[in-house]
């Protein structure tokens, strides 16, 4: 059996997240200590018992939701399970951060570090209320493309998530986000939503970001990863810490390829994926991605017990 363990993005956040492998696990709560050293702030006050709109803000969200997932993995190497025990690490978005640091690529502290700059850099790229993001269910990445395209008329609407096969994110200006909505229901889409989103992720609007982003990986030291990690811009592994830096400033503007990426590992051999920390929503898209495969979540100590079982 081939495994891959892969890790939430953004809208997983809940209050109370790992507070349970912190107590359980003492290796798990030294990653929370790390992170709020790190950060120079009591993050995991504010995960465990501040309010769910403080933590939503980006630059809150996406140290919060490595934090728990790299103190999922802890407690999991704690029973005797590891990142030896996967063939492939990949992350949905900022997930992609919490896979590298899973597979020794990047420091605890440097990727708390980059996840705040990340989100800070995403949050002031573009000002409230200029952009959105909108998921369409019900049509393919192809027939998005197409919508998005016919309603850029001149301001940016592209793909930004392309999360399973009947569900894929738009992003852009607002008005053209707008446009493609309409566009999609008249084209037969089941739904199209605007997302509760506080900027336009994974669009060419995000270009300050990719910027900034690029400064801060150029000073970071990226080492070669235990095992490959499933980098979203190419959908494929990649091991080469120039690449993983390279890839990680296009991720800031390029598309999640997560329905690819999956199939890219069920095609490497992967017939288990472990979704490790906060949430299911990986679980259900992989599921809708690749029936033939068994998804298993690790976000809290009933989670372990029953690996174990």
């Amino acid at each position: 059996m081939s495994r891959a363990f892969v890790f939430p993005g953004q809208g997983a956040q809940a209050i109370g997240m790992g507070r349970a492998l912190a107590d359980a696990y003492p290796a798990a709560r030294a990653v929370f200590d790390e992170v709020d050293a790190a950060l120079g702030e009591r993050l995991s006050a504010l995960i465990w018992e501040g309010d769910i709109e403080t933590l939503t803000l980006t630059a809150n969200a996406q140290p919060a939701l490595m934090a728990t997932s790299i103190a999922a993995l802890r407690a999991l190497e704690a029973e005797g399970f590891g990142i030896a025990d996967a063939a492939y690490v990949a992350g949905h978005s900022l997930g992609e951060y919490s896979a590298l640091c899973a597979a020794g690529a990047l420091s605890v502290t440097d990727t708390a570090k980059l996840l705040r700059l990340r989100g800070q850099a995403m949050q002031s790229a573009v000002p409230v209320g200029v952009g959105a993001m909108a998921a369409v269910l019900g049509l393919d990445l192809a027939a998005v493309q197409e919508v998005a395209a016919e309603a850029a008329q001149g301001e940016v609407c592209q793909a930004a998530n392309d999360n399973d096969p009947a569900q894929v994110v738009i992003s852009g200006h607002k008005a053209a986000v707008e446009r493609a909505a309409e566009i999609a229901k008249a084209r037969g889409a089941k739904r199209a939503l605007l997302l509760p989103v506080s900027a336009p992720f994974h669009c060419a609007l995000m270009q300050p970001a990719a910027d900034a982003m690029a400064a801060a990986l150029a000073e970071t030291t990226i080492t070669a990863p235990a095992v490959p990690v499933v980098a979203n811009v190419v959908a494929e592994a990649v091991s080469d810490p120039e690449e993983i830096r390279k890839l990680l400033v296009e991720q800031v503007t390029g598309s999640v390829r997560w329905r690819e990426s999956v199939q890219w590992m069920v095609g490497a051999g992967v017939t288990e994926f472990w979704e490790i920390g906060a949430g299911k929503a990986l679980s259900g898209m992989i599921k809708r991605i690749a029936k033939e495969t068994v998804q298993r979540n690790v976000g809290a100590p009933e989670d372990i017990a029953a690996l174990k079982g």
